[in-house]
């Protein structure tokens, strides 16, 4: 069996719910509010390990996720477009897709506000004024808005790896120490 099988019919469910609920959202002119609702959504997701639970665990059935996405979505505020998509998932019982739901919108709201996000891992800690020459320079590279999603990773020595999109550029001293010691390998 192909494991990433799972993954992708969960982005592609995802991905549909995402579209329906970002077309309604844009037809009302409330991207803002939807852009709001992805952002307090995914840090619940985060800090809440008993929202992760009830959203992929079968022990909770169709009626008891809907009363649950429905209270959090009142008690949040959620817009209009968000919290009906919601409660369509969870008719469905398609909860489980939630984290990949908002990926998927926070893909879409990006591309419509021109954005792009650089998954930036460094050494050290970013100071504010590299993350913004580092944003900067990406910028005049791709002609949009980009967000920095920044990581720490000791074990690179040194330097820094930028993903955009497809492209990777790896500076670090981790990877130049392993160049060198496959052409260490060659010579010798």
């Amino acid at each position: 069996m192909d494991v990433s099988e799972p993954a992708s019919i969960s982005a592609s469910i995802a991905g549909r719910y995402a579209l329906a609920i970002f077309e309604l959202s844009r037809e009302a002119n409330s991207l803002p509010a939807l852009e709001a609702d992805v952002t307090a959504l995914s840090e619940s997701l985060a800090g809440s390990a008993e929202l992760r639970e009830m959203i992929s665990s079968p022990v909770y059935g169709r009626d008891a996720q809907a009363a649950a996405i429905g209270a959090l979505g009142a008690k949040m505020g959620l817009s209009e477009p968000m919290s009906n998509g919601l409660q369509l998932m969870a008719a469905k019982r398609r909860l489980f897709t939630l984290p990949q739901l908002l990926k998927s919108l926070s893909e879409l709201i990006a591309e419509e506000k021109g954005e792009v996000t650089a998954d930036v891992t460094s050494a050290s800690e970013l100071t504010a004024a590299q993350a913004a020459k580092l944003a900067e320079t990406l910028k005049n590279q791709t002609g949009k808005t980009v967000k920095l999603n920044t990581a720490v990773d000791e074990s690179l020595i040194g330097g820094m790896i930028v993903k955009l999109g497809s492209r990777m550029v790896d500076t670090s001293i981790r990877s130049k120490l392993a160049s060198l010691k496959n052409a260490m390998k060659e010579v010798g």
